[in-house]
């Protein structure tokens, strides 16, 4: 049974080492997932990897269906999950491009998004503890895998998950970095919390294919972000192979 989840990000909408062996529809309580769970062998091992914004990158972050998408990962098998997150630079030593974040902390400004699997359909009122959002053993395994590829990474770090789609302007930027605020992105949160819940061992990859609004003296730029996040994504398939063994190992 495949019990290694990957969730592709912007720029990762597929894996280009994966060797795909098949692909599954799966139907969940909270509508269609963002694509078929496509199985596959990555570093000599068995995944399954779900684009979050959709086959042809064409979900924006606050209407991907976060719920459908770890529900159908938990019904899989799926018992941990590697998600990819593309982020802007915030803190001083996470600005440059390409550098990999392992985060150990988020704080969510998400609006409006069905974010509970515990919702008013339950008979009881359930709370799980967020004190650490993310699996702590597989972010380690990240950290190394890391390491031992030689790759720019930044160990730990706190995500600051925004609504979207537009990006920040620099007054929310400095309010973010107050803070505490290391990277934004638009999609790390309800998913955290939604794998939470359901138990998942869930760990982050973000990579950095910007600074934050206000952090350089220029606007944000599309082309520069979409170069970055080429580069980037393949620095995230060298970590992923050299991951998955040991992420798969441990689960032996």
């Amino acid at each position: 049974m495949t019990t290694v989840g990957i969730i592709g990000g912007s720029g990762l909408t597929n894996l280009k080492n994966l060797k795909i062996t098949r692909r599954e529809v799966v139907r969940t309580p909270y509508g269609e997932p963002s694509a078929p769970m496509v199985y596959g062998q990555l570093g000599g091992r068995e995944v399954v990897f779900l684009p979050r914004h959709g086959p042809g990158h064409t979900i924006p972050p606050h209407e991907v269906n976060y719920r459908a998408n770890i529900w159908a990962l938990k019904e899989t098998g799926v018992t941990r999950v590697i998600a990819v997150n593309a982020v802007g630079g915030i803190s001083r030593d996470y600005l440059k491009p390409g550098t990999l974040v392992f985060p150990d902390q988020i704080i969510d400004y998400t609006y409006g998004r069905a974010h509970t699997f515990f919702g008013s359909e339950l008979k009881q009122v359930t709370h799980i503890d967020f004190s650490y959002p993310y699996c702590e053993e597989l972010r380690r395994m990240l950290v190394e895998a890391a390491r031992q590829a030689k790759l720019e990474a930044a160990e730990s770090g706190t995500y600051a998950a925004t609504q979207g789609p537009r990006f920040e302007s620099a007054a929310e930027i400095a309010r973010i970095e107050r803070d505490g605020g290391d990277v934004v992105g638009m999609t790390g949160m309800p998913e955290a919390g939604l794998a939470k819940e359901l138990e998942l061992c869930y760990a982050s990859v973000a990579v950095v294919v910007n600074p934050a609004a206000g952090k350089v003296k220029k606007e944000v730029s599309l082309k520069e972000i979409e170069k970055n996040l080429e580069t980037g994504m393949a620095t995230v398939r060298v970590l992923l192979e050299q991951a998955i063994p040991m992420v798969v190992k441990s689960e032996g």
